[in-house]
């Protein structure tokens, strides 16, 4: 029962806080390897080396399988090439590709010189692709059939054979080139006649994937489509292997963490019990980055000095222009970043969109512009200010639109990430131009009067 586990948990940090270990162990030994990576990843640096050392050796890669980089990366110091190699043995290509691509130069190369030839063939392929296509994630395992053989021959060398890869939905039919020519679904080759032949029950038509194919696309595929496995192809349509939906969910889960933590500087993989110095390391980037934005809002606001200091009503209600388009430019950051992770936007429908966005952001501006103008005018009983600060709402509530949905464009077309750096480019959007169109707007209004 998922109730039970949380308890679990407590009850293994409680032995070990007692030096309860063989009890421990035991717990451990019991439980799936995916809870006690949740675990491994839930435990501080000191009582995560403690747990390693008592996890079933039987269960390491599947534990390393499921854990995050920055996790893995400081588990896998522990191991050494021979133990790592030999833990391996066996695993899915491109589960074994992710653990190899998070180890150290060195070791990598020591493990992969202690694999067998076969072994080190099949990953060795895998890796030459860039990480984030589809070739990165394949799955060499593959059930080639030819197209001259009987159904009957085939079932007879599936039950000789034993079991099939994980995951498999469907077989591959293939040429003496090796190159992918259709595919049997398992349920049409278990209820065809026996004594047909695969090229006559077989799919003429099936629906590879490009093994330069990024990761991203390969999972809109999925989604679209409602695929459960897919085969891939190198630029010759030769099969190389199959990607299957629990390799997508994976893609899925990624990204959508990436795009999160990217928001707020983080790595994806961030290890939440990582070491102080590491942790404060990786962020000290992003809060300079993000007081430089703060000087330049604070830059605008000291050329209106002399405007603040004559009215100090104004320092009260500046903050409200930048803090509205603050929130209008994230919903339409937002949901320009999710429609390109989606490949809902590309520049065949950008200057449509922006239009839209537009339209939405000067029909906002114009419905609070009047609405802040009667608080103003009624509070600060001066309809000076309801029309400098309306004024600037409208402003603030236009550009932030025109930014939310170029800036994201712009920076995929320079290869910079939009999750990442997207948000810190439009705070500074807002923050200047609300700045300065309500300072600047109050400043020639004011001295006119």
């Amino acid at each position: 029962m998922i109730e039970e586990k949380a308890p679990a948990f407590d009850q293994i940090s409680t032995l070990l806080a007692r030096g309860k270990f063989v009890r421990a162990r035991e717990l451990l030994h019991a439980m799936d390897p995916a809870d006690v990576a949740h675990l491994l990843e839930s435990s501080p640096s000191k009582a995560r080396l403690a747990l390693w050392q008592l996890v079933d050796p039987d269960q390491e890669v599947d534990i390393l399988d499921e854990l995050s980089e920055d996790v893995q990366r400081g588990i896998l110091k522990l191991m050494d090439a021979e133990k790592l190699a030999a833990a391996t043995e066996g695993m899915e290509t491109d589960d074994l590709a992710y653990v190899l691509r998070g180890l150290p130069d060195a070791l990598y190369r020591q493990v992969l010189g202690a694999m067998d030839t076969q072994d080190r063939s099949r990953i060795e392929q895998v890796l030459s692709y860039p990480d984030g296509t589809a070739g990165a994630v394949m799955n060499t395992d593959t059930v080639t059939l030819r197209p001259d053989v009987t159904v009957d021959v085939v079932l007879r060398y599936l039950r000789r054979r034993g079991e099939l890869p994980q995951g498999t939905d469907s077989l591959y039919v293939v040429n003496k080139a090796d190159k992918l020519v259709g595919e049997v679904p398992l349920s049409v080759l278990v209820t065809a006649n026996p004594a047909l032949k695969v090229k006559e029950v077989m799919d003429t038509e099936p629906e590879p994937v490009a093994a330069t194919l990024a990761e991203t696309e390969v999972a809109q595929l999925f989604a679209r489509y409602d695929w459960y496995s897919a085969p891939v192809v190198d630029d010759e349509g030769r099969l190389l292997g199959r990607i299957t939906v629990d390799d997508v969910v994976d893609i899925i889960r990624e990204d959508a963490s990436h795009n999160l933590m990217s928001m707020a500087g983080l790595d994806d993989e961030e290890d939440t019990f990582a070491p102080v110095l590491k942790s404060t390391g990786r962020r000290t980037l992003w809060l300079g980055v993000n007081l430089l934005t703060a000087l330049a809002a604070a830059a605008v606001s000291n050329l209106f000095e002399a405007t603040l200091a004559q009215l100090a009503t104004l320092a009260v209600l500046m903050t409200i222009v930048p803090s509205m388009g603050g929130i209008a430019g994230s919903q339409t950051l937002t949901l320009v970043i999710r429609g390109m992770a989606l490949g809902h936007v590309g520049p065949q429908n950008a200057r449509f969109l922006f239009s839209k966005e537009m339209a939405i952001g000067l029909l906002n501006g114009l419905i609070w512009a009047l609405f802040i103008a009667a608080i103003v005018g009624i509070w600060k009983e001066s309809w000076l200010l309801a029309e400098i600060i309306a004024f600037a709402m409208a402003v603030n509530l236009v550009a932030p639109a025109a930014a939310g949905v170029t800036v994201p464009l712009v920076m995929k077309r320079l290869k910079i990430d939009p999750a990442l750096a997207g948000g810190v480019v439009l705070t500074t959007v807002t923050d200047v131009v609300g700045l300065f169109a309500f300072l600047g707007s109050a400043t020639l209004l004011l001295h006119n009067v």
